[in-house]
């Protein structure tokens, strides 16, 4: 697990998201997560919809479940598995901000809270799927996000995540120049490798059922929001004015580090499948 030399607490996540809101929702939209691409033709935003589309697959969502959206952002993914799927979803921020953004763009069925998904208070067994879209990473505590995930799932119910991975077995500069850094100036507590996610999922009682490894598919999404960051620090006086002085300006840093990590391999994006048995 890489852990950065300076604690993030989940204080300084929510704080990371409600002070660079503005940015995040001009850069990167209501969707704060990588694109899929499959033919390299599709446009970030059909790149994007289709990452929550292969979600929505992966979970086998039917009409009318219950679903719990782990980490769930501005709600774009609820709102969209809602829409195109019929389910009715329940999500988790910690930032009030995205709270307030989903607030003001409700869709029938999408119930978007503000809370720590550690110490969520759904039911046992009162969900049929949930779902973490690069959440997970911000979590203090990654066995308890799984053990709740299981918690909170009826038997057979599924669970898909969605990571930010160390590569297996990276040390020396990868992790000094790009792994720990990124954990630092992205507000990550820690991040952990394919085995080890396996690990923690096994022992909250999952099966794992699948996992796909689609870092190259999803690499082009951080020179995408480069560009964006850069063009608007340029043309934007708000960005500009809420970038320079913030408290995280410090993760526009993280852009070139994601970029060579997803180079060079000290980093993957990986798609987990896990399914409550029993």
């Amino acid at each position: 697990m890489i852990v950065p030399n300076a604690p993030q607490s989940t204080a300084a996540v929510a704080d990371h998201y409600d002070e660079l809101d503005l940015i995040y929702r001009r850069v990167w939209g209501e969707h704060v997560h990588h694109g899929l691409w499959t033919t390299g033709r599709e446009s970030p935003d059909q790149a994007v919809e289709a990452l929550v589309d292969t979600v929505g697959d992966r979970l086998r969502l039917e009409p009318g479940q219950h679903a719990a959206d782990i980490g769930c952002g501005y709600g774009g993914t609820a709102r969209r598995l809602a829409t195109t799927r019929g389910a009715r979803v329940t999500g988790f921020t910690l930032s009030a901000e995205q709270a307030a953004y989903a607030a003001a763009h409700p869709v029938d069925g999408v119930d978007i809270r503000v809370g720590d998904w550690l110490e969520n208070d759904l039911a046992d067994a009162s969900v049929d799927a949930a779902w973490s879209i690069e959440s997970s990473e911000h979590m203090v505590d990654k066995q308890a996000f799984f053990d709740q995930a299981h918690r909170v799932l009826a038997p057979g119910g599924r669970l898909v995540v969605c990571a930010w991975l160390a590569e297996t077995g990276a040390t020396g500069w990868k992790v000094r120049h790009l792994l720990e850094p990124i954990c630092r100036e992205g507000r990550l507590p820690s991040m952990g490798t394919r085995e080890e996610y396996e690990a923690m999922a096994r022992a909250a009682g999952f099966e794992v059922v699948g996992f796909e490894d689609v870092s190259r598919r999803v690499a082009r999404t951080w020179t995408i929001c480069a560009r964006r960051l850069a063009r608007a620090l340029v043309t934007d006086r708000d960005i500009r004015r809420i970038a320079l002085p913030a408290r995280n300006r410090v993760f526009a840093l993280s852009f070139p580090r994601l970029i060579a990590a997803y180079r060079t391999g000290a980093m993957r994006y990986g798609i987990f499948t896990l399914e409550k048995r029993d």
